[in-house]
């Protein structure tokens, strides 16, 4: 006997081909029957959902997030499931700051915690417990994780700008191994950030091979996107490279150009991926759809080489008269190499949230300095963040057109009340799925419905090696979307980000529904994945 009949609409199935008039049976969580309309039988107490009108499509599955911590403050956390997503991969960037949690990685999670007022303090230190902790919050979507680089790299070698020696790097792979064995599903770099940023090539393919022999991803923001440290195009061949000397799957995060230097050459980045397929090497990419962008203030506008030891030896330098103009310098570059001190915006500041969504000349007028001189006072009292108009339309559109490209919202998990409701985030949390298929399929026409639809699940799916997930087929687990395409509109804005995706009629994760009529379910029906197969 069933537990659910989607009757009467149109399954798009995630694989790309054309949408078809067919039903779909569910038992359990598992998808059982997928048929000609009219052809399952349904008998009581079978939940009939009519999809008359409507599309029906696996659930989105986003593959670069940074939620690591949002169920453990709120399991209810849904702004990614009111835009369909059903699954998320977090740790990316080389920060899979939970865990594990030892040295200045412990830190590191502790003043994050206290910047954020975030009431959380673990119970665990290494991944396997980590993952049990997010197994017993429970959560409203599924959830996998990788181990980050940068996370393992402060705990073992701390914040120095040097390599590891080998009794050092042979710990880092034992962590990477107990890790990826405990349930992470892949690896990740931040090679733009510190301390990810000390390391050199050599060392990013050993901490990668433990993943490749395992059949898990590397994911990796990749050391430069504009003209700075190595250069756009050389760290692209580098995360190339680390595919063909490891044999790993490759997923390079966010692909973007950032700067006037690069700004009209995506397609160059796109062209070199290409390539590299032909060449049997497996990379890919991810991009949320906007020109703005988001991270921390010291990762926006400090230098690496003022980073070296941690945020007291920075704000050590800073008090020095003579280094303090030196990382003005490079300050007043990241400022100025996007859209200017009009084009940052203050994100979060916990010492003062009425700054939160003003912009950072806004501020500079203010307090009677210039805009450097501004950031550098803002990061002496706290880190946080920004979001920054940082690239064009032409890339962002080349890029999302691809079709190695997924649809991944850097975000987070978040929700319009309680703890994760703070500051002025960036409004891909709530709506990078829902603005994709608005604005790329709606209004720009850049890629059909079905072409997006995959480009959110069996793509992803693939990218992290998913067998279960990510298409609408026998077999397959239920997570589930239906809805009109017509009426998914993203409501999330940079003035007020705190506003829920709107469209999706019905969601259900894991067989079991999260979103009835348009409204969410108070259960928690969402997995933490730690196999491949889950």
């Amino acid at each position: 006997m069933l537990d659910v009949l989607i009757k009467n609409g149109v399954v798009i199935d995630g694989t790309g081909a054309a949408g078809f008039p067919a039903d779909v049976g569910i038992k359990g969580d598992v998808i059982v029957q997928v048929s000609a309309p009219g052809q399952i039988e349904a008998k009581a107490p079978v939940d009939i959902i009519d999809a008359a009108g409507r599309v029906v499509t696996p659930g989105f599955i986003d593959l670069h997030t940074h939620s690591d911590s949002s169920f453990l403050i709120d399991p209810h956390a849904d702004s990614k499931l009111t835009q369909g997503v059903t699954l998320e991969l977090f740790g990316n960037c080389g920060m899979s700051y939970c865990a594990p949690l030892i040295g200045m990685a412990k830190e590191q999670f502790n003043d994050r915690m206290d910047r954020s007022g975030d009431d959380l303090v673990p119970t665990w230190t290494d991944f396997d417990g980590y993952l049990t902790a997010l197994e017993k919050s429970g959560s409203t979507i599924n959830i996998a994780t990788q181990v980050g680089h940068g996370t393992v790299r402060a705990g073992v070698v701390g914040m120095d700008p040097r390599a590891p020696d080998p009794e050092e790097l042979d710990r880092m792979q034992q962590i990477v191994a107990e890790s990826l064995d405990a349930g992470a599903l892949g690896v990740s770099t931040g090679l733009w950030y510190a301390p990810g940023a000390y390391s050199l090539t050599d060392e990013v393919v050993a901490y990668t091979q433990p993943a490749a022999d395992r059949g898990k991803l590397y994911s990796s923001h990749i050391r430069s996107e504009a003209d700075d440290l190595s250069g756009l195009f050389p760290a692209h061949a580098e995360a190339i490279e680390i595919g063909r000397r490891t044999g790993a799957r490759i997923q390079i995060s966010h692909v973007k150009t950032v700067g006037p230097n690069f700004w009209g050459r995506g397609h160059e980045l796109l062209e070199g991926m290409h390539r590299a397929r032909q060449e049997g090497i497996d990379v890919a990419g991810d991009q949320y759809p906007y020109v703005w962008s988001s991270t921390s203030f010291s990762g926006a506008t400090i230098g690496r080489w003022a980073l070296v030891g941690g945020r007291q030896k920075t704000l050590d330098r800073l008090a020095d008269s003579d280094v303090r103009a030196r990382i003005r310098k490079d300050t007043e570059y990241y400022i100025n190499r996007s859209h200017g001190a009009t084009g940052a915006l203050i994100a979060s500041f916990p010492p003062d949230q009425s700054l939160e969504g003003r912009t950072l000349r806004d501020v500079a007028d203010e307090w009677g300095v210039d805009p450097p001189e501004a950031a550098l006072r803002l990061y002496e009292q706290s880190e946080g963040s920004y979001v920054m108009h940082s690239m064009e339309d032409k890339d962002v559109y080349d890029i999302a057109a691809d079709p190695l490209i997924t649809v991944a919202s850097d975000g987070s998990s978040m929700r319009d009340e309680g703890p994760l409701s703070s500051g002025k985030p960036h409004p891909r949390s709530y709506a990078t799925n829902s603005r994709y298929i608005e604005h790329m399929v709606r209004e720009k026409k850049l890629v059909s419905l079905e072409e997006a639809i995959r480009k959110m699940t069996s793509l992803s799916a693939q990218r992290l090696g998913l067998t279960r997930r990510g298409r609408i087929a026998v077999g397959q687990v239920a997570d589930v979307c239906v809805f009109k395409p017509e009426e998914v509109k993203q409501n999330a804005t940079f003035a007020d980000p705190h506003q829920y995706s709107t469209g999706m009629e019905h969601v259900l994760v894991n067989g079991k529904p999260a979103i009835s009529n348009g409204k969410v379910s108070e259960s928690l029906h969402g997995r933490v994945l730690r196999k491949l197969e889950d």
